[in-house]
């Protein structure tokens, strides 16, 4: 089989574009089309999918989900030529990639990217390939253009290994907010702290998104986007049935999800109000008071778990009358620390973890905004002995 001497590009978008630019300035015949509208300064274009198609060697999808990338091929199907090859380098969930895969055969190149769009610019993506030999022969030199070709076996391993890349970076996203947070706390020059962390082995990541991390206002455009990573969790998530950490937090910031990725680790900690009902709790525990329970929860509360092997469920009343209005006679040797808390508009949760003597209690709590301030709505408690 020949090389693919014209490519259709279908989606224009960050990734789209930047494709479809690097192989038009390596001497490919370049033809664009997007749902969209865009028109791109550096290819042509044309507002019909079908007239891009008909021409083309080599169809090449960059669309922002599966359900996208069925519209758009059965819009395009009779167009289709029987020796067209079809390369999709969406991301997509597995199923959907195969699904694609058994409908166009051998003519069907799954190729999801790893990599940002200044990768793609430069022809530094790391592309995962599942096709056949002789498919994938036909493609390479388009593909290499692009990046490093990675041979895998299948289109729905393609799928959920691009899946699994982008939890990862998700995962470190976060983990950057977290160190950004505690700089913050500790009064460190924003600056200083990058420097630190570039060092570390969250190196890479500040390296390259240095110029978003260190300007609240900056104009760069967005590599990857907030919506573009949340989307791509939220599908793992569907198809793999278990909660991730990684898509925790993402959307903080709703209005900012055209941002580049890097403006998730720039949210800043929780408010103060937020924490103020954990806070008067551990000032009970401190003191024994119950006056300072009362302020923490809502009168409605429950604190529930299991006690002498017993699972129990007290109320606000029940739980205060545990307390005697003094500290325990080992206070000075008892620590506790809020773990993590996790915001979502008006309700909230968070972990703590005490360390009473012989005992460790992990505390999960329920929070909801009322009346302009928080309070804990419910406790649940697992004590380790």
């Amino acid at each position: 089989m020949n090389t693919p001497q014209t490519i259709a590009v279908l989606g224009l978008g960050r990734m789209g574009s930047a494709i479809a630019t690097r192989l038009a300035a390596q001497d490919w015949d370049v033809v664009g089309w997007t749902r969209s509208g865009r028109i791109s300064g550096t290819v042509k274009t044309t507002s019909d999918p079908n007239e891009a198609v008909a021409q083309a060697d080599l169809v090449l999808l960059a669309l922002f989900d599966g359900p996208a990338c069925e519209q758009v091929l059965d819009a395009v199907r009779d167009s289709l030529r029987t020796d067209t090859v079809v390369l999709n380098t969406s991301t997509i969930a597995p199923t959907e990639a195969s699904r694609l895969a058994r409908r166009l055969g051998p003519s069907y190149v799954h190729a999801p990217l790893l990599g940002s769009v200044p990768s793609a610019a430069t022809g530094a993506l790391q592309i995962l390939t599942a096709a056949d030999q002789k498919t994938r022969d036909r493609v390479r030199p388009v593909l290499e253009t692009l990046g490093t070709v990675r041979h895998v076996d299948d289109a729905s391993t393609a799928a959920a290994l691009k899946l699994i890349a982008n939890n990862s970076l998700a995962g470190a996203v976060l983990a950057l907010r977290d160190s950004l947070r505690q700089a913050d706390a500790l009064g460190l020059p924003r600056n200083q702290a990058l420097d630190i962390l570039e060092l570390g082995q969250l190196g890479g990541l500040v390296t390259r998104k240095r110029h978003f991390l260190r300007d609240e206002e900056t104009t760069a455009t967005a590599e990857f986007t907030i919506g573009a990573l949340a989307k791509d969790m939220a599908l793992l998530a569907a198809v793999s049935n278990t909660p991730l950490r990684s898509a925790t937090g993402l959307t903080d910031r709703p209005a900012a999800r055209e941002a580049d990725i890097a403006a998730a680790a720039r949210v800043p900690a929780v408010e103060d109000a937020v924490l103020e009902p954990l806070r008067a709790y551990i000032r009970g525990h401190a003191t024994g008071d119950p006056t300072h329970f009362r302020d923490a929860f809502l009168p409605t509360a429950h604190i529930e778990g299991i006690r002498d092997g017993v699972f129990v469920s007290w109320c606000l009343d029940e739980y205060c009358n545990l307390f005697q209005g003094r500290p325990a006679p080992d206070e000075p040797t008892r620590t506790r620390r809020i773990d993590a808390i996790d915001v979502r508009g008006t309700v909230a949760t968070a972990t703590m973890t005490l360390s009473h003597g012989a005992d460790t209690f992990t505390d999960i709590f329920l929070l909801a905004r009322v009346d302009d301030s928080w309070r804990i709505a419910n406790k649940a408690y697992h004590r380790h002995s």
